[in-house]
């Protein structure tokens, strides 16, 4: 009956966190993850190097959340497709957010997304998906992001590209 029970437990535990991946996930490896509870997103543009810098500005005293993130892919054993996708979330009060509940990327919550690769340099146009918060501790959150990070190219505003990023998405405070 002990081992029923500790059995039941785990097995509960593990799918509550989400921890485990569902079919049809992306496979990045989240490698930074960083939620501050008092700031809010810059996002630089430098057309003269192709550059786009999201950062954190924390100089800001009322209750403001936001989640920024790195994914890792290496989509084959090839050299050169090697890629990372940066996505910061704009909250707003995450306190006043449901759990388990999808929020739409770009409407309910502004998002953001750079993409570092070997390829073109790639100007972020916009972020759809869903964003679904499972987690609020005090120092961790946690959930599921569900979005295509569509991009064009500096030199050609015709030329599009989209990356999928479908995975559990988590920050710490620091």
């Amino acid at each position: 009956m002990t081992a029923l029970y500790t059995f039941s437990l785990i097995a509960g535990v593990v799918t509550a966190c989400d921890i485990l991946p569902r079919p049809g996930d992306t496979q990045g490896v989240q490698h930074a993850g960083q939620w501050d509870q008092h700031a809010r997103l810059s996002v630089d543009t430098d057309p003269r190097y192709t550059l786009v810098r999201l950062r954190v500005d924390t100089t800001i005293t009322e209750r403001h959340d936001v989640l920024l993130a790195r994914f890792d892919f290496d989509p084959s054993d090839a050299i050169g497709d090697e890629y990372s996708l940066m996505i910061a979330l704009d909250l707003g009060d995450v306190r006043r957010r449901s759990a388990n509940h999808p929020y739409s990327l770009g409407d309910s919550i502004p998002a953001y997304g750079t993409v570092t690769c070997l390829c073109r340099p790639l100007r972020p146009d916009s972020v759809r998906g869903t964003y679904t918060i499972q987690t609020r501790g005090q120092r961790q959150l946690a959930g599921r992001i569900e979005a295509t990070l569509y991009f064009t190219t500096w030199d050609s505003p015709r030329t599009h590209v989209t990356y999928r990023l479908r995975q559990r998405i988590h920050g710490v405070r620091p």
